[in-house]
Formats: C-alpha cells, structure tokens, sequence
C-alpha cells in the first residue's frame, strides 16, 4: 500500500570515465513497505575487481531478508557486506566506499562509510548533506577552509573508515529524516565530486524542474564540459520524491497515540506522585534521623546520657527503615557507649564504686568505636570514683592501726580520707572520716585516762614497794642480780606486810626464777635483735608500716631490759621511719587502687612476719 500510494522517481548515470572499467555500482530495489537504494565505488587498484559489485548485493541481499529502517538494521546491512568483503576470496584486499538509504515512502535514513556522497534537496536547496571520512575532510575542518578544496587535497583518498577493514569498522548511520512532496535525494561516488564543486551541483537542483533526466544531463555535461585529463568512474543518481506516502489511518492513530499518551502520562504522574510521596518520606525520615543522631551527639556531649539514649534509639529505628547499615553501626556503637556510661553512672550513684570503675572501663572500651566522643567524661569520673575509693581505703587502714593502738598513725590516715574527700566535694566519705576521728579521739582520751588513773592508784599503793622493785629492777637491768635479790627480798617483806598476795607470789617467782632471768634476758636481747633485723627486711621491702611494728617489739624489748643506748637507737630509727611513711603516703593514693589486692598484700605480708616471727623464736629457742 505505501509503494502504491507514493511517487518515487529514480535515475542514475554511471560511466567509467577515462578508465578502462567502471568500477562503480548503483542498485535498489522498492518493496511494498520499504525501498533500499545503495551506491558503492570500489577504491582497489585492479581494473577487474567488483568489489562495488559485491558491497550492493550483499547490502540488497540483506535487505530483503528484514527490510527496516532502523538504525541497528542499516548498521546490519552494511555489516554484512563488510563481513562478505573479508571472508571474499580475491587476490587483493576488498575495499570501497558506500552510501545506502533506507526508505518507508515518508522518511528515509542514510547510513555510509568512505567518501561517496548523500544529498538531500528542498525547494532546490541543500537541506543535508554526508560527511567525507578521509583524512582530507578532517583538515579542512580543523583549518576552516572551504569543503570545495576535498576534491584536490592529496589526501582525498585517505580514509579512515570503508568496507573492508577488519578493525575500527564504525558505520555513520544517521537519524529518521521526514521526507516532504518534491524534495530530491541526490548520490553520487567521487568522480563527481572531484572535478564538480559543490556550489556547482547546488546550481543544477537550483534550476531543477520535474524532470530526473534533466538533471542527470546538465550534470554530465557539465563534467564533460571540463574536459579533464583523467576522469574517474563517475556514478550520480537522483530520487525524486514526487508524492509522500500519506497515511489514511494517521488522523486515528495520532487520536490513538494521544489517548496512549494521555494514559502513559497520568501512569507516569500517578507513578510520579508515588515516588514523590516515597521520596518525600524518605526525605523527611532521612531528615529526621539527621535531627535525631545530631541530638544524640550533643545530648553525649552534655553528659545528658539519658536521652542520648531516647535519640539514638529514635535515630536506629529510622536507619532500619531507611537500611542504612553504615548509619546502623555507627548508632549502635553509641547506644552501647551510652548504654555502658549510664549503667556506670547508677552504680556510682549507688555507691557501688568498685563495680562501677569497672564499668567505666568498659565505657572506655566502648569509646574508641565512637569517635572518642564521652572519654573526657568516662576519664573525670574514672578519677571520682579512683578518688571514693580511696577515701574509704584510708578509713580502713586507720581502723587496722587504730585496732592495733597506732593511734597516731590511725589519726593521721583518717585526716587523710577526710582531705580527700573534701577535695573531691564527697559529703560521705568525709562523714565517715569525721566519725572516725571522733571515735579515735574517744577511745584515745578513754585509754590514757585509764593509764593515768592505774598508774595513780598503783603509785599510792605500792610506792615504796615499787622504788624497791624499781631499785631491784635497776640493779637486774645492770646486771647486779645478787644485788636485785637483795631488792626484791626487801620488797617481799614489804608486800608481805600490805598483804599483797599477788605481789608476793610474784616477787618469790622472780627470786625463784631469777638464775632463769639471765637466760631469758638473753633470749630477749636475741629476739629483739631478730625484730630489728625483720624491720630492716620489711624497710628494704618498703613495707614501712611493718617495719615499724617491729621496731617497736624490739624497743619494747629494749625497754623492759633497760638497755638505753638500744632505746635511743631504735627510736631514732622509727623517727626516720615515721618521715618515710609521711613520704610513702603521698604515693599511697595510686598503690591503693584495688583495695583486694592490698587486702591480699597485707595477708601475704602478716603470714611472712608470723613465719619470721617463729622463726625468729624458733632460732632463740635453739
């Protein structure tokens, strides 16, 4: 129907030229849809090839197979004839130029490779117009010359596209072109092109009536008319597009294709809309985690875990809507920090300070997946609760020392958990220490004035008695033991008229025992010297509290002997022992850092002293 209802006219001349054999070729062939019109011209040296021939046919050949004019179709058609070039057998190497145009009797589309040449004329005007693929033509364009000057540059012939190259093969295949009532296509290979220039064959369609045949003979003559001295084989072809195909159903199909149209577009607003909304919540969620994770930051900043939390878990449930895995993981690291900080910050508010240094640490760990963000406060609170624990450390050291009657030792720990805790603004444990003190002092005033009131009672009563206990005492400490019978004889007597029974039995025992004192006095002095060698041990040991004690159980020793000059040395060493201690505290504060490590130094350290103690003894009693 479409070839019946349209007019297509066309014409062609083609003649070797000067040349022995014309090796240009020119065919079509109009089918009832679609018409295929191919001008090839073939670029080997040998007269006899055909390889123009063999380019047409395989073109045609494959047009007829699937006539189309779609692009991929034309791109087929000229595929094939590249293929069928280089599969040809031939003596040399197939190659030519070739320009086909595919028409559906309303539009045509013009595909080519090489330097033959495609035209199209309206109204005896050029409307389009090929490009040349030579070197030439790339020349001209970039040094803006004239397209005039293709037909004499040496390099003319000098492609870099054409059948029957193996590699690189790129067809130009062009857009659909609407065809209008008495427009004319125009082919033609370079034996035209190269002895007419451009403006001249734009004359000939200018003066161009309905005659095809017309046409054809002014081109001619006008090559002939030059006269040059080698004339190549020249094709030239004109298509007269008298009458346009016209469709009868075209007013239906456009009202059909506007109802289509009309139904793709509201498809495509209703989907529109859809996306719209889709994007919008996106947008909104993706705004609102935005909101919700920069409210978790800053609430973490503020210390205002609570409701970091509140935020972040906001912020993880829009992250799983949104499956956003990178955001995923970063908020549940900080929903673990702030779970851990705030599981902290109860226990210390809890007083539970042990368990919450642990999981302060913890929350330190958590940090370093979250960008460090709290470690200024994990660290603040670490050093608080560090501090807490060691007011109460000093508490119980100062309950030891007082337990053991060090009261001044016990003193200065209290007043030392009291300052702690003042500087740390930690009410209860400075209560605590305050009521340490107070029952410290109470039972240190308590004790000295029992002393007091013993030693007072005993002086009235046994005054006398006690001076010659003392003198018996004195010439004992000398060792004048005949002269301490003497004292205590005296003393019997004189407790033997007070009556004072215990008195008596005690002076019989030490006149009984007093052979046995010598022996006992040596294995004191032994016993003393064994102390002051452990406290020597436990000085070097830097357990100075236990070095002390034991230089105190020599000086008593000593003391009960009577041995002044050991008196004066012993107590010149606990003096210097007393300065190291005070030095040795200010360092206490991080030794105490885990109180059960202390708890189990302390035990170590009083098994060590009980079993030098019997060995100590041990060795006396050898």
């Amino acid at each position: 129907m479409r070839k019946q209802n349209s007019k297509f006219n066309t014409r062609f001349i083609s003649e070797a030229g000067s040349e022995l054999k014309n090796n240009d070729y020119f065919a079509f062939v109009e089918l009832d849809k679609y018409a295929c019109y191919v001008i090839a011209d073939g670029i080997n040296d040998m007269i006899d090839c055909e390889a123009a021939k063999l380019a047409i046919q395989s073109v045609i050949l494959k047009f007829q197979e699937n006539p189309s004019i779609s692009k991929n179709a034309i791109k087929s058609y000229l595929k094939e004839a590249n293929k069928e070039f280089l599969k040809a057998d031939s003596k040399v190497k197939l190659k030519a130029s070739i320009t086909v145009v595919v028409s559906n009797y309303e539009k045509i589309r013009y595909g080519h490779l090489g330097n033959t040449r495609f035209r199209l004329y309206r109204g005896g005007l050029l409307k389009q117009e090929s490009e040349d693929m030579s070197l030439a033509d790339d020349i001209i364009k970039e040094d803006m010359l004239s397209k005039d000057l293709i037909s004499r540059h040496e390099e003319r012939n000098n492609l870099y596209s054409y059948l029957g190259k193996d590699k690189s093969f790129k067809p130009f295949i062009s857009k659909k072109i609407k065809l209008l009532d008495g427009d004319i296509i125009a082919l033609y290979t370079r034996g035209i092109w190269e002895n007419l220039d451009q403006s001249e064959i734009n004359e000939v369609f200018e003066e161009a009536t309905n005659d095809a045949e017309e046409v054809l003979n002014n081109i001619e003559d006008l090559i002939l008319s030059k006269q040059p001295e080698q004339l190549e084989n020249y094709t030239f072809v004109v298509i007269f597009a008298d009458k346009i195909f016209k469709d009868p159903e075209r007013k239906r199909k456009i009202k059909k294709a506007i109802k289509i149209t009309l139904m793709i577009l509201i498809i495509v607003l209703i989907i529109s809309i859809i996306l719209y909304i889709l994007h919008s919540r996106k947008m909104r969620r993706i705004e609102s985690l935005n909101l919700a994770y920069q409210n978790t930051i800053e609430y973490i900043e503020d210390n205002n875990y609570i409701r970091a939390k509140e935020e972040c878990n906001k912020a993880l449930e829009i992250s799983e809507k949104l499956r956003d895995k990178e955001k995923i993981e970063d908020l549940n690291n900080y929903l673990k920090l702030i779970e851990a900080t705030i599981i902290a910050d109860e226990e210390l508010e809890n007083k539970k300070y042990k368990d919450a240094q642990i999981s302060y640490s913890n929350a330190k760990a958590r940090a370093k997946f979250a960008d460090n963000i709290n470690l200024d406060y994990i660290e603040r609170k670490q050093e608080e609760t560090k501090g807490y624990l060691n007011v109460y450390d000093y508490i119980n050291l100062g309950d030891i020392l007082k337990d053991l009657k060090d009261y001044e030792s016990a003193e200065q720990k209290y007043l030392q958990a009291k300052n702690l805790a003042s500087d740390l603004y930690f009410n209860e444990g400075k209560e605590k220490a305050i009521q340490a003190l107070e029952e410290l002092y109470t039972e240190w005033d308590k004790e000295k004035q029992e002393n007091e009131k013993e030693q007072k009672d005993k002086s009235e009563k046994e005054l006398t008695a006690l001076d010659i206990v003392k003198q018996g005492d004195e010439s004992f400490k000398n060792g004048d033991y005949e002269g301490a019978r003497l004292y205590y004889t005296n003393a019997l007597e004189k407790y033997t008229e007070m009556e004072d029974l215990d008195k008596i039995d005690f002076l019989e025992s030490k006149l009984m025992s007093i052979d046995q004192k010598i022996v006992e006095n040596e294995q004191k002095i032994q016993l003393a010297q064994e102390y002051e060698r452990l406290a020597i041990d436990f000085q070097a040991e830097n357990n100075l509290l236990e070095a002390k004690k034991q230089y105190l159980l020599a000086k008593k020793i000593y003391t009960e002997l009577g041995k002044d000059d050991k008196i004066t040395e012993i107590t010149s060493l606990i003096e210097m022992l007393d300065l190291e201690i005070e030095q040795e505290n200010k360092k206490l504060q991080e030794e105490l850092n885990n109180k059960e490590s202390i708890n189990e130094e302390d035990t170590e350290t009083t098994t060590q002293n009980d079993n030098k103690e019997v060995k100590a003894k041990d060795g006396i009693l050898d």
